[in-house]
Protein backbone atom coordinates (compact mmCIF):
# COMPACT_ATOMS: atom_id res chain seq x y z
CA UNK A 1 0.00 0.00 0.00
CA UNK A 2 1.39 3.32 -1.01
CA UNK A 3 1.53 6.12 1.58
CA UNK A 4 -0.38 9.33 0.68
CA UNK A 5 2.71 11.32 1.63
CA UNK A 6 4.70 9.53 -1.05
CA UNK A 7 2.27 10.19 -3.88
CA UNK A 8 1.26 13.71 -2.84
CA UNK A 9 4.28 15.41 -1.18
CA UNK A 10 3.41 18.44 0.95
CA UNK A 11 5.15 21.68 -0.19
CA UNK A 12 6.31 23.94 2.63
CA UNK A 13 8.57 27.00 3.01
CA UNK A 14 9.27 30.05 0.81
CA UNK A 15 8.54 29.90 -2.94
CA UNK A 16 9.97 32.27 -5.58
CA UNK A 17 7.16 33.92 -7.48
CA UNK A 18 7.21 36.52 -10.22
CA UNK A 19 6.01 39.23 -7.82
CA UNK A 20 8.63 38.39 -5.23
CA UNK A 21 11.35 38.37 -7.88
CA UNK A 22 10.27 41.83 -9.08
CA UNK A 23 10.28 43.22 -5.53
CA UNK A 24 13.70 41.75 -4.83
CA UNK A 25 15.25 43.23 -7.97
CA UNK A 26 13.71 46.64 -7.24
CA UNK A 27 15.07 46.68 -3.70
CA UNK A 28 18.54 45.70 -4.89
CA UNK A 29 18.63 48.22 -7.76
CA UNK A 30 17.60 51.35 -5.78
CA UNK A 31 20.84 51.64 -3.73
CA UNK A 32 22.95 51.09 -6.84
CA UNK A 33 21.19 53.92 -8.68
CA UNK A 34 21.59 56.23 -5.67
CA UNK A 35 25.33 55.50 -5.52
CA UNK A 36 25.76 56.17 -9.25
CA UNK A 37 23.96 59.54 -8.95
CA UNK A 38 26.03 60.55 -5.92
CA UNK A 39 29.27 59.54 -7.64
CA UNK A 40 28.33 61.55 -10.73
CA UNK A 41 27.59 64.64 -8.63
CA UNK A 42 30.89 64.27 -6.76
CA UNK A 43 32.82 63.92 -10.03
CA UNK A 44 31.21 67.07 -11.42
CA UNK A 45 32.02 68.97 -8.23
CA UNK A 46 35.67 67.91 -8.29
CA UNK A 47 36.07 68.66 -12.01
CA UNK A 48 34.60 72.13 -11.52
CA UNK A 49 37.42 72.95 -9.11
CA UNK A 50 35.13 73.40 -6.11
CA UNK A 51 36.61 70.56 -4.11
CA UNK A 52 38.90 71.94 -1.41
CA UNK A 53 38.54 75.54 -2.56
CA UNK A 54 37.48 78.37 -0.27
CA UNK A 55 37.66 82.17 -0.19
CA UNK A 56 40.71 83.77 1.43
CA UNK A 57 39.88 87.40 2.16
CA UNK A 58 42.02 90.37 3.16
CA UNK A 59 40.51 93.83 3.74
CA UNK A 60 42.63 96.93 3.15
CA UNK A 61 42.38 100.61 2.18
CA UNK A 62 39.40 101.16 4.48
CA UNK A 63 38.33 104.79 4.12
CA UNK A 64 35.36 106.90 5.17
CA UNK A 65 34.63 110.38 3.84
CA UNK A 66 34.48 113.28 6.29
CA UNK A 67 30.80 114.33 6.34
CA UNK A 68 29.94 117.71 4.86
CA UNK A 69 29.03 120.38 7.42
CA UNK A 70 26.79 119.05 10.16
CA UNK A 71 25.61 116.08 8.11
CA UNK A 72 25.40 112.57 9.50
CA UNK A 73 25.42 110.80 6.13
CA UNK A 74 28.61 109.83 4.36
CA UNK A 75 30.13 106.81 2.59
CA UNK A 76 32.81 104.25 3.34
CA UNK A 77 35.07 102.30 1.00
CA UNK A 78 37.04 99.08 1.30
CA UNK A 79 39.30 96.97 -0.85
CA UNK A 80 38.65 93.25 -0.41
CA UNK A 81 41.24 90.89 -1.90
CA UNK A 82 40.33 87.23 -2.36
CA UNK A 83 43.38 85.02 -2.86
CA UNK A 84 41.27 81.87 -2.66
CA UNK A 85 39.77 79.94 -5.56
CA UNK A 86 36.12 80.36 -4.61
CA UNK A 87 33.99 83.49 -4.81
CA UNK A 88 32.52 85.07 -1.71
CA UNK A 89 29.72 87.60 -1.24
CA UNK A 90 29.64 90.71 0.91
CA UNK A 91 26.16 90.70 2.45
CA UNK A 92 26.19 93.64 4.83
CA UNK A 93 28.33 96.11 6.76
CA UNK A 94 27.82 97.19 10.37
CA UNK A 95 29.46 99.58 12.81
CA UNK A 96 28.81 100.33 16.48
CA UNK A 97 28.86 104.07 15.73
CA UNK A 98 26.49 103.89 12.74
CA UNK A 99 22.69 103.95 12.83
CA UNK A 100 22.58 102.73 9.23
CA UNK A 101 24.99 101.10 6.80
CA UNK A 102 23.79 100.01 3.37
CA UNK A 103 25.52 98.52 0.35
CA UNK A 104 25.16 100.94 -2.50
CA UNK A 105 26.03 100.93 -6.21
CA UNK A 106 26.56 104.41 -7.67
CA UNK A 107 26.62 104.90 -11.43
CA UNK A 108 27.71 107.96 -13.38
CA UNK A 109 24.62 109.59 -14.91
CA UNK A 110 26.67 111.34 -17.59
CA UNK A 111 25.82 114.76 -16.19
CA UNK A 112 28.47 115.07 -13.54
CA UNK A 113 26.35 113.24 -10.96
CA UNK A 114 25.53 109.72 -9.92
CA UNK A 115 22.53 107.41 -9.79
CA UNK A 116 22.32 105.56 -6.48
CA UNK A 117 20.98 102.00 -6.22
CA UNK A 118 20.81 99.86 -3.10
CA UNK A 119 22.07 96.29 -3.50
CA UNK A 120 21.71 93.29 -1.19
CA UNK A 121 25.14 91.79 -1.88
CA UNK A 122 28.38 92.26 -3.79
CA UNK A 123 30.55 89.48 -5.23
CA UNK A 124 34.22 89.19 -4.27
CA UNK A 125 35.64 87.03 -7.10
CA UNK A 126 38.07 84.23 -6.35
CA UNK A 127 41.65 85.12 -7.30
CA UNK A 128 40.66 88.76 -7.67
CA UNK A 129 39.45 91.71 -5.61
CA UNK A 130 36.55 94.05 -5.05
CA UNK A 131 37.65 97.69 -4.88
CA UNK A 132 34.96 100.11 -3.77
CA UNK A 133 34.72 103.59 -5.27
CA UNK A 134 32.36 106.59 -5.43
CA UNK A 135 31.20 105.41 -8.87
CA UNK A 136 30.82 101.74 -8.02
CA UNK A 137 30.10 99.65 -4.97
CA UNK A 138 30.38 101.55 -1.68
CA UNK A 139 28.77 101.68 1.75
CA UNK A 140 26.40 104.53 2.58
CA UNK A 141 26.33 105.18 6.32
CA UNK A 142 24.51 107.38 8.82
CA UNK A 143 26.16 108.06 12.16
CA UNK A 144 24.15 107.62 15.35
CA UNK A 145 25.01 111.14 16.46
CA UNK A 146 26.55 114.19 14.82
CA UNK A 147 30.13 113.09 14.20
CA UNK A 148 33.01 115.24 15.36
CA UNK A 149 35.60 113.53 13.23
CA UNK A 150 38.83 115.01 12.03
CA UNK A 151 41.01 113.85 9.17
CA UNK A 152 42.94 110.78 10.24
CA UNK A 153 40.41 109.61 12.82
CA UNK A 154 39.38 105.96 12.64
CA UNK A 155 35.95 104.31 12.58
CA UNK A 156 35.38 100.58 13.32
CA UNK A 157 33.41 98.42 10.91
CA UNK A 158 32.46 94.76 10.53
CA UNK A 159 31.99 93.33 7.02
CA UNK A 160 29.73 90.29 6.86
CA UNK A 161 30.41 87.67 4.16
CA UNK A 162 28.37 84.68 3.07
CA UNK A 163 31.20 82.15 3.42
CA UNK A 164 33.91 83.91 5.42
CA UNK A 165 31.62 85.30 8.10
CA UNK A 166 32.21 88.62 9.90
CA UNK A 167 35.52 90.40 9.28
CA UNK A 168 36.62 93.45 11.27
CA UNK A 169 38.16 96.54 9.70
CA UNK A 170 39.00 100.11 10.73
CA UNK A 171 38.36 102.95 8.28
CA UNK A 172 40.40 106.16 8.22
CA UNK A 173 38.56 109.49 7.84
CA UNK A 174 39.66 111.26 4.64
CA UNK A 175 38.64 114.25 2.54
CA UNK A 176 35.84 113.40 0.06
CA UNK A 177 37.06 112.71 -3.48
CA UNK A 178 35.55 111.38 -6.70
CA UNK A 179 38.54 109.07 -7.17
CA UNK A 180 38.96 105.59 -5.78
CA UNK A 181 40.57 105.82 -2.31
CA UNK A 182 44.29 105.18 -2.50
CA UNK A 183 45.30 101.54 -2.09
CA UNK A 184 48.02 101.34 0.54
CA UNK A 185 48.75 97.61 0.31
CA UNK A 186 50.24 95.53 -2.54
CA UNK A 187 47.86 94.11 -5.13
CA UNK A 188 47.13 90.44 -4.57
CA UNK A 189 44.72 90.08 -7.46
CA UNK A 190 43.12 91.82 -10.39
CA UNK A 191 40.61 94.35 -9.04
CA UNK A 192 37.01 93.99 -10.15
CA UNK A 193 34.94 96.97 -11.18
CA UNK A 194 32.78 96.79 -8.10
CA UNK A 195 29.80 95.34 -9.93
CA UNK A 196 27.06 94.04 -7.65
CA UNK A 197 25.96 90.43 -7.87
CA UNK A 198 23.01 89.93 -10.21
CA UNK A 199 21.54 87.04 -8.23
Amino acid sequence: MTSPAATHPTTTGWQLTRGRLRDTLTAATAPVIACVVALGALTTWVNSGAAGSRPQLAISSARIFLPYGDGQYTSAYFRIDNSGDADDELLSVTSPVMAEAMLNADRDNGKGGAVMTMVDKATVPGGSALTMSPYGINVMVKSRTKPHWELGDTVPFVLHFRHSGPQKSVAVVITPTIDTPTVDTPNSGTPSSGTPSSD
